[in-house]
C-alpha cells in the first residue's frame, strides 16, 4: 500500500505539473518543484559542516543527475503523453536491475521491453522525435540517480545527502526556469501549483518509498514499481484526458513485463532506491 500510494502520488503531481506549463513552461515548473522540494526538506534536516564538506562532490553530482532527470522528464511532458513519457523512463531503473545480472534470461526481457519502445516510437506517429528524446535523457538520468542514491545513502546518514542535492538541482535548473518562467513564477497560482508538485512529486513518494523499503525485499519492491507506466496513462486519461492507443498499451505492457520479470527473480535482499523523479 506504501508503495502503490506513493506511486499515485508521483503521477498525480506530474498531471498537475502539465497543467503548470502555460504559466511557467516546463522549466519553470522544474525550478519551482525543486526549489520548493529543497525549503521542505530543508526544513527537516540540518546537515552537519563536516558531512557537508566530507561528500560534498558526491552530493552535488547527485544533484545535477536529479535536476537533470527532473527537467528532461518534464520537458518530455510537455510533448508526449504522460503514460508515454514515464514508459520511457522507466528503461532507466530496468537497465540497472539488468546490469547487476548475469542470467541469460534477462536478455530476453532487453528484448521485450527494447519491443515495447520500439512500438512506442515506431507505431505511435502522433508522438514528437523530441519528446522521446527527452524522455530517454530522463531515463538515462534515472540510472545514474539509483546509482548515486545509493552511494550518497551509503556516504551521508539520513536525508542530508537529498537536502544537498535539492539545493545543488534548483541552482543548476534556475537559470533556464526563471528565463522561461519570469515574473508568472511568483504569481500565487504558480506558486500554488508549484507547492503541490513539490508535496506530491517529492515530499510525499519519498516518504512513503523509503518506508516502505524498510518493509520489503528489492525484488518485491521492483515488482510493485513496474505499475507505474500503467498508473502514469492512467493518471493522463483521467486527469489531463490523454487517451493513448491500442498499439500504446501494448508497448506500456511490454516494459511492464519486462521489468516485473527482472525484478520477480532477482535474489538480491538488497533495498533498490527507485523513487521517481
Amino acid at each position: 500500500m506504501l508503495v502503490l500510494a506513493g506511486i499515485a502520488s508521483v503521477q498525480s503531481g506530474a498531471a498537475i505539473a502539465t497543467k503548470l506549463f502555460p504559466l511557467v513552461g516546463a522549466g519553470g515548473a522544474v525550478f519551482l518543484r525543486l526549489a520548493l522540494s529543497a525549503v521542505i526538506v530543508g526544513l527537516f534536516v540540518r546537515p552537519g559542516l563536516a558531512q557537508v564538506r566530507g561528500d560534498i562532490t558526491l552530493m552535488v553530482v547527485f544533484g545535477v543527475v536529479l535536476g537533470g532527470m527532473n527537467l528532461a522528464f518534464y520537458l518530455a511532458l510537455a510533448r508526449i503523453p504522460l503514460g508515454v513519457a514515464v514508459t520511457i523512463e522507466f528503461l532507466g531503473p530496468l537497465a540497472v536491475a539488468i546490469a547487476g545480472s548475469r542470467r541469460l534470461l534477462d536478455v530476453a526481457w532487453v528484448v521485450l521491453a527494447a519491443a515495447g519502445v520500439l512500438l512506442l516510437a515506431g507505431g505511435g506517429g502522433h508522438l514528437k522525435a523530441s519528446g522521446v528524446a527527452f524522455a530517454a535523457v530522463a531515463a538515462a538520468c534515472w540510472a545514474g540517480y539509483i546509482v548515486l542514491a545509493q552511494r550518497v545513502g551509503r556516504a551521508v546518514p539520513g536525508m542530508t545527502g537529498l537536502a544537498v542535492a535539492l539545493v545543488a538541482g534548483t541552482l543548476l535548473t534556475a537559470p533556464y526556469g526563471i528565463a522561461v518562467g519570469g515574473t508568472a513564477l511568483v504569481r500565487p497560482g504558480a506558486l500554488a501549483k508549484g507547492l503541490a508538485i513539490a508535496v506530491l512529486s517529492s515530499a510525499v513518494p519519498y516518504s512513503l518509498e523509503l518506508a516502505a523499503l524498510r518493509r520489503l525485499r528489492a525484488a518485491t519492491f521492483g515488482v510493485l514499481m513496474s505499475v507505474e507506466p500503467a498508473v502514469a496513462a492512467l493518471s493522463g486519461l483521467v486527469f489531463l484526458g490523454q487517451r493513448l492507443r491500442a498499439l500504446e498499451w501494448v508497448a506500456v505492457g511490454c516494459v511492464m513485463v519486462a521489468s516485473v520479470g527482472t525484478t520477480s527473480s532477482s535474489t538480491s535482499a538488497e533495498p533498490v532506491e527507485m523513487i521517481d523523479g
